[in-house]
């Protein structure tokens, strides 16, 4: 057992010098002392230094020997611990291919959703025959390019060869009607919400230590129900409505919640136009292959006498949708970390959404009851009076007042 007075003395001469030392320079120094010791000295200066006994040993070799390193070196060349990856040629194609799941072979894998972290790599690795830790395999995958990524929504899906046509006939109909001074909407369904006591995402300020405690799960509430905001944006006017369901999101539904912002809004703003632009997206309620919307929207047409013209979005293409990014957004950031309790403050919350680009929100309680799965006729359909645009009338078209 060293002497702990000499353990102390040689621990405080290291601790002056330590700094002013390179690796070499450390090793030949302990050596040194340990020499001077005697008997029990590399273990006296291992514990006062922490070097390893086998790092004082090399030194008292390098005193030794009759051809000591040049100065520029630490130590002779091809000493030290080779590198893992020199050691085994194939532990970074083996670990590439645990990264990338293509190149695994069975897609069914369970390690295909439990190899991304540096503990699991590791573990697979040494199963498989290498020698390696979670430090290596994080500085082998720093250097061959890897980082944490998380996922980044950018794909939509298969492109439609019309995709930028469309945009471009949608954005010149919108600048015709609004020059023209003509209302254009831009319509479609925010997502439905479970009422009760959940949890919504988001948070709001509190006293400390007093969070707002809501349900640990969020199945329906049969009683409760769920709200289903259907929007209409006034492209021009920055001014939405809102309609909040409580029964389906159906074309039914849709038609009469445009019809509420024409009665609310809409014939308010604009003096008698002769005609209305929509545009929505391809599916759900306002889809353009749904047979109830058109038949409601010829009735809207009626009603008002004015030419209503829907210009859809191809599909997978929803987010380029106006009203997304310019009425949606904000009422979701309106009412984050507040649970929707009621059909009452839903409506609340979409009423009092503002931005400071000056958008003003309406929001109304639709009681109504919409019937899912209601069927038009052949005759109901044969009787709308619709004209298809020569550019893509499937997703181009508008609809003639009867009565005229």
């Amino acid at each position: 057992m060293p002497d702990a007075i000499v353990v102390e003395w040689i621990r405080d001469k290291y601790v002056v010098l330590v700094q002013d030392l390179d690796e070499r320079g450390r090793r030949r120094w302990a050596a040194t002392e340990a020499v001077s010791l005697g008997h029990g000295g590399i273990a006296a200066v291992s514990e006062a230094t922490g070097l390893s006994d086998r790092t004082i040993r090399n030194g008292i070799k390098d005193l030794s020997e009759q051809s000591p390193l040049c100065s520029s070196r630490q130590r002779r060349t091809g000493a030290g611990r080779k590198r893992r990856e020199a050691e085994q040629p194939r532990l970074l194609p083996a670990l590439e291919s645990l990264i990338e799941p293509t190149t695994r072979g069975d897609p069914q894998s369970p390690l295909r959703w439990t190899c991304k972290s540096l503990t699991n790599l590791a573990n697979e690795l040494r199963k498989q025959g290498f020698q390696v830790g979670r430090g290596k395999v994080g500085e082998l995958l720093h250097a061959a390019g890897y980082s944490l990524q998380a996922n980044r929504k950018t794909r939509e899906g298969q492109d439609h060869p019309d995709r930028n046509a469309q945009f471009e006939h949608i954005n010149r109909r919108v600048v015709a009607y609004r020059r023209g001074g003509r209302p254009a909407i831009s319509v479609d369904t925010k997502k439905k919400e479970t009422l009760g006591r959940k949890k919504n995402p988001g948070r709001e300020h509190r006293r400390k230590g007093s969070p707002l405690e809501v349900d640990t799960h969020d199945f329906p509430d049969p009683e409760l129900g769920k709200a289903i905001p259907y929007g209409v944006y006034d492209i021009e006017h920055n001014e939405a409505w809102v309609s909040v369901g409580v029964n389906h999101d159906t074309a039914e539904f849709a038609v009469a919640s445009i019809r509420q912002w024409w009665k609310q809004l809409g014939r308010k703003r604009y003096k008698k136009p002769n005609r209305l632009l929509i545009t929505a997206d391809s599916g759900g309620s306002n889809g353009s292959r749904n047979r109830l919307w058109k038949l409601e929207l010829q009735h809207l047409a009626d009603r008002t006498g004015m030419v209503i013209e829907v210009c859809h979005f191809p599909p997978g293409t929803s987010k380029w949708n106006k009203i997304e990014h310019r009425l949606f957004c904000h009422i979701t950031r309106n009412w984050r970390g507040v649970p929707l309790e009621t059909h009452e403050i839903v409506v609340k919350l979409v009423g009092s959404t503002r931005t400071n680009k000056g958008l003003e929100v309406h929001g109304w309680l639709d009681e109504g009851t919409y019937t899912k799965g209601r069927k038009v006729t052949d005759e109901e359909y044969a009787r709308i009076r619709i004209r298809h645009n020569k550019f893509h009338g499937d997703w181009n078209y508008e609809f003639i007042p009867r009565n005229s």
